[in-house]
Formats: structure tokens, sequence, C-alpha cells
């Protein structure tokens, strides 16, 4: 047997409450409603509180539709970032998207694979679909003059992500990866390693940059001897990381500095099908630091860098900019944090456990 259909007055069918339902419930006028909705216009206290009981009461939802019609916004964020299957992307999309639904707005997000041509046309369908501002990691590409232009005539704000990119004077947040890698080289100098090798990212991403000139830095400050022979440039990934195990572990280095977790994965599945052994035969510092990295042996030594931070700072600059709250373009930079166990042969140096994993504050 069919359920009743539920009737309001008359023949029709039941219908949402509307803004007059509202409105009549509340007694008050319909701009009074609207002025507490999109919170604008002066309305009392005492007002603002019938009209948003009478809201809930009828469970009314205000047409977000013809909301951002009005306004011209859609209370919706794009987000483009390079490779959602690297670990160090979840936390950071899981943190903007925590943050941009606290403020009221929804997430849109999209996936380059670092290459061009898709983050091309993932700007442009972001754009085409109003969204209000957008989170970028950029590939190592530079925009295009058309690129340039959409962007200029849509006014969308921008913060980038991790990466600069030339020509795009914006906001951007970002982690110290030079000072990153100068602590990871200097723990290492300072228990005893000397033959230092070093995996980058691709040179042409500017943190991969920035992470090199830490490592050639921090071997000048410990009176290391920089080779050639010992640096090699992956691209962030799996494969690039196995290549960089065959090409450098032969050159027996005390120790080595692999610039991300992925090309991690993939120098130590080189040193096992080579038959060497970490922290044994080599001591390891990686960049990114995960939950599940304690389950390991060895434990990795990392350079973490604060991932649901810059999801959050991210929303915050770019709502700070959506709202019209702020116009000079700011650069927030967060500080790493050395965490040490057992790949860098701390305890085989030293004799001793490795020390407490100490706090570091975000410093802009």
């Amino acid at each position: 047997m069919s359920k009743p259909t539920r009737r309001t007055r008359g023949s029709g069918l039941s219908k949402a409450p509307s803004i007059y339902d509202v409105a009549r419930e509340a007694k008050v006028s319909v701009f009074t409603v609207s002025a507490v909705i999109n919170d604008t216009g002066r309305v009392s206290a005492t007002l603002g509180r019938r009209v948003e009981a009478a809201i809930r009461k009828l469970n009314y939802r205000p047409n977000l539709l013809a909301r951002s019609l009005a306004k011209q916004k859609t209370h919706t964020l794009g987000m483009v970032v390079t490779d959602i299957a690297n670990p160090f992307f979840p936390a950071i999309v899981r943190a903007a998207e925590d943050a941009a639904q606290k403020a009221g707005y929804s997430m849109l997000l999209c996936n380059s694979d670092d290459k061009k041509d898709k983050e091309a046309l993932y700007l442009e369908l972001l754009i085409s679909k109003r969204v209000d501002g957008i989170i970028l990691s950029k590939t190592p590409s530079p925009l295009s003059l058309a690129q340039q232009q959409m962007l200029e005539e849509s006014k969308v704000p921008i913060v980038l992500l991790m990466r600069t990119c030339p020509g795009l004077k914006t906001d951007i947040v970002q982690t110290n990866d030079r000072q990153g890698a100068m602590d990871a080289i200097s723990h290492l100098a300072r228990i005893g390693h000397k033959k230092i090798a070093f995996v980058s990212g691709p040179l042409d991403v500017s943190n991969a940059r920035a992470r090199r000139q830490g490592y050639a830095k921090a071997l000048e400050q410990w009176g290391l001897e920089y080779v050639p022979e010992l640096t090699f440039e992956g691209d962030y990934r799996i494969e690039s990381g196995l290549r960089a195990g065959h090409a450098l572990l032969p050159h027996r280095p005390d120790a080595v500095l692999v610039t991300n977790y992925l090309m991690t994965i993939g120098f130590m599945t080189a040193a096992d099908e080579i038959g060497m052994r970490c922290p044994e035969d080599f001591a390891l510092v990686s960049f990114d630091d995960y939950p599940w990295l304690g389950c390991f042996r060895p434990r990795l030594t990392t350079i973490e860098l604060p991932k649901y931070e810059l999801g959050h700072e991210a929303i915050r600059l770019l709502l700070e900019r959506v709202q019209g709250k702020r116009t000079t373009p700011v650069t927030v930079s967060l500080a790493p944090q050395l965490r040490v166990r057992e790949s860098c042969g701390f305890m085989l140096r030293t004799g001793k456990q490795p020390p407490p994993i100490l706090e570091t504050v975000a410093q802009r």
C-alpha cells in the first residue's frame, strides 16, 4: 500500500518552504529575512533571533544558485594538485576542505598529473564554473600568454601551493625547503657522515631548487666536498628514486638525502636489489613524514613538512582575497621539522637512542 502524499493548502504537492514562509513565521518583512540570511544590512538582535528560529522551525534552505547569481559569487573554490596519488597531497586537500567548509565554501578538486595540458584544461574549467578562487600547485611549465590573459580577465584570486610561478604575482604558501635540506645534511654531518649523496626533484620546480641549494650550503658549512657524481635529479616519483639508487649506491656514499617519500621508496627498492642495507651500508634521510612509517624497518629519519597547516593556510589566504580583505600578495613559509629515527645511523654512530622529536613553530 503506497504512502499518502503530504499536501499543503489546496491540492498541490508539498513544497519546500520559501523566504516568504519564513517572513510570515517570524512576523517580519522579506527584506529582513534576506538581510539575516545574507548578513547584509542592520538587523536588531531580537529580529535576527526570530528569523533564525523561523528558519530552523521550517527547515528553510536558501536558494544558493539564486544567491550566487545575485552576488556574483558561487561559494565554490577550486584546487589543482600535481599528483593526487602522492601521499603528500591528501592531508593538504583534507585541511583545505575542512577550512573551506567551515567558512561556507565547497571545493572542486582537480589532478593535473604534473602535465601542462591537463592543468590548462582544469584552469579553464574552474573559471568557466565561476569558482570564487583557486589553489594551484603549479606544473613546471610557465603560464601561456592566453592563460595569463584568461586569469587577468576573470579576476579569480589564486594562491600558489609549494611552487612559485614566474610571471604570476600572487599569494603563495610553501615550506622552507632550503632550511629543511640544510637541517638534514647538518644532522648527517654532525653524527660523522662525510660522503653524502643527494636525490633532488625536477630542478625546474622551485622547491626542488631550494632543497638542492640547502644541500650545497650545508656541505659548505660543514667543510664537506660537493661531488657531482653523488647528485641525481629525479621527478618526485618512485621510478626516478629507483634509478637514483642504482646510479648512486655503487659510489658507496656514507649517507643520502632523498627529497620526497615516493623517491625514497624507489631508492630503498634499488638498495634491496643491489643487496645493500640501511643504515648498515648507507644512512638515509627522507623528506615527508607519515604515520605508517613507524611500521617499517629501519624507521625513517625524515624532514616533516606540515601538510595540514599548508592546506589551512592556503584557504586562509584565498578567502582573504575572495572577501576583499587584502590586495597585496604575501608569502607564507612554514618551518619543516627534523624527526630522527634509525635510518640515519644515529644509533650506529653514537651508540645512543635518537633524541626526542622537537616541535618547531611555523614561521612566516
